[in-house]
């Protein structure tokens, strides 16, 4: 078996959010232009892994709709239909809505993980999580059982009942996978 048949297969999609927003130097604005991911995996090691990206859309998560969110699911199904063994799917997503695309998620059932990630700062900040949480969800989306899942700042969250304690600055409840 060579090396592009033992990685394990793992689906990025992105869908805008704090995590991919850029600073436009000309208005002063941190908008969702483009998708940055590409940019963020290349600081990553990330050895035996295969990632098919899918630029799903570039919003900020306060304006997805219903609609968004079923996009987003059959985007999932499409990425289990075209890798016969799918180890995961990553969904880059803002975090202001990422709790309501998890429990829309949640209500389906997975033959694997789907993580969702993003952070409460955007990648091209100083002191940004955006980083880190990619990193951790792409190693999640390998070693978790099936199920829909927050991964943020160390913690995979199990939904339903995931939300976002903005005073912490993170997310809280679900069913948090022992260590």
């Amino acid at each position: 078996m060579n090396r592009a048949e033992s990685a394990r297969p793992i689906t990025l999609i992105t869908t805008g959010g704090t995590i991919e927003k850029t600073y436009d130097e000309a208005t002063g604005s941190l908008d969702n232009r483009r998708s940055i991911v590409r940019r963020m995996l290349r600081r990553l090691r990330l050895e035996g892994t295969a990632v098919t990206i899918v630029e799903l859309m570039s919003k900020d998560s306060l304006l997805m709709t219903d609609e968004d969110r079923e996009h987003m699911t059959a985007a999932v199904r499409k990425a289990s239909l075209d890798d016969p063994k799918p180890v995961g799917v990553v969904i880059l997503h803002g975090t202001d809505t990422l709790c309501l695309t998890g429990e829309r998620m949640a209500r389906e059932t997975w033959p694997f993980p789907v993580v969702l990630t993003g952070a409460m700062r955007p990648f091209e900040m100083v002191r940004s999580d955006a980083l880190q949480n990619l990193t951790e969800s792409m190693f999640a989306a390998g070693v978790l059982g099936p199920g829909v899942y927050c991964v943020a700042h160390g913690r995979p969250l199990k939904f339903p009942g995931v939300v976002k304690d903005r005073e912490r600055g993170t997310f809280v409840g679900g069913l948090e996978q022992p260590r």
